[in-house]
């Protein structure tokens, strides 16, 4: 086989999690499968598994060979999808998932401007508050904010974006604006319970110190709009998206806390289980949010916002 067939050999493998998946994938027997490897790693000169009779799991050479040969894969299919775009025409059901926030006020506007260009497409919106299995679920795009899911999904980033710690001038005139991370613990907090993450516990990091820090308050919700509320209102510190914050710092109903520490990243990504045989309906879509959200893509300075 050539490199190209190997390459996605080894990333059907992976993703299948046993030689005996990839045989029923591939239509072959076992052995069949286990030769191929064998061949891999002998032209490679290198092990790409670790084998017992229960599990495998990949070496280093190995986990080096199946991010970049997802990498490639996905750029192959993009050239080829390039060339023969132009023939497609974007039509049929496309399924989307959002937050509930961040769709209201971004996703929701962007498939108008979408429905316009393309009205061969017919548009589901979903909005939750926790992210949606995509496969499971059959979405064809999800809008995740932050932590990718794991190998795979393909995404694209469409917007930057940051986490920050903001309170209301109203909170901060009766106490000490905190100095240290640890000052976070003498304060109320508003705690956002959100997916299935540990909640309460911030981390914040300044160069190559980080710090993890248990916070608490009176007030804590699952929902992000409600938090946001109550910090306008002063009742804590907030640790809130940037997308969603920025126009309250910038008219002063909200200050920054502790801006010379950084929060995990938050940037925004389109989300699709499969970049082989794209369809042009996601193809489309996924250009058109690029377009739409071109402006919050890129800063002048790392601190300065786009929103």
């Amino acid at each position: 086989m050539n490199t190209i067939s190997d390459l996605a050999f080894f990333v059907t493998l992976i993703k299948q999690g046993s030689l005996a998946a990839v045989a029923r994938e591939m239509g072959v027997t076992p052995p069949v499968v286990t030769k191929h490897l064998a061949s891999l790693e002998q032209r490679l000169g290198v092990r790409l598994l670790n084998r017992t009779t229960r599990r495998m799991s990949l070496t280093h050479e190995g986990e080096v060979y199946f991010n970049e040969a997802v990498r490639i894969l996905a750029d192959v299919e993009e050239l080829e999808n390039t060339v023969t775009q132009s023939r497609a025409v974007p039509k049929g059901l496309l399924k989307v998932n959002a937050s509930i926030g961040f769709a209201r006020q971004y996703i929701g506007p962007a498939i108008s401007g979408f429905a316009k260009r393309y009205p061969a497409v017919e548009v589901q919106l979903q909005v939750s508050d926790r992210p949606a299995n995509l496969a499971d679920e059959a979405f064809d795009i999800g809008i995740r904010i932050g932590t990718l899911p794991d190998a795979r999904f393909f995404a694209r980033k469409i917007a930057s974006n940051r986490r920050l710690l903001c309170a209301s001038p109203l909170y901060l005139q009766h106490r000490e604006a905190p100095a240290t991370p640890r000052d976070l613990a003498r304060h109320q907090c508003i705690v956002l319970r959100e997916n299935d993450a540990a909640y309460g516990s911030w981390r914040l990091q300044q160069g190559k110190k980080e710090e993890t820090v248990k916070v608490g308050g009176s007030l804590s919700t699952n929902h992000g709009e409600i938090a946001l509320g109550w910090a306008l209102d002063g009742h804590g510190i907030l640790m809130r998206s940037e997308w969603d914050i920025a126009p309250y710092l910038r008219s002063g109903r909200l200050s920054p806390v502790l801006s010379d520490w950084h929060l995990p990243s938050a940037d925004v990504y389109a989300v699709y289980p499969e970049r082989l045989n794209m369809s042009a309906k996601v193809t489309a879509f996924i250009d058109f949010l690029c377009e739409y959200f071109a402006q919050y893509l890129t800063r002048e300075h790392p601190e300065a916002t786009v929103w």
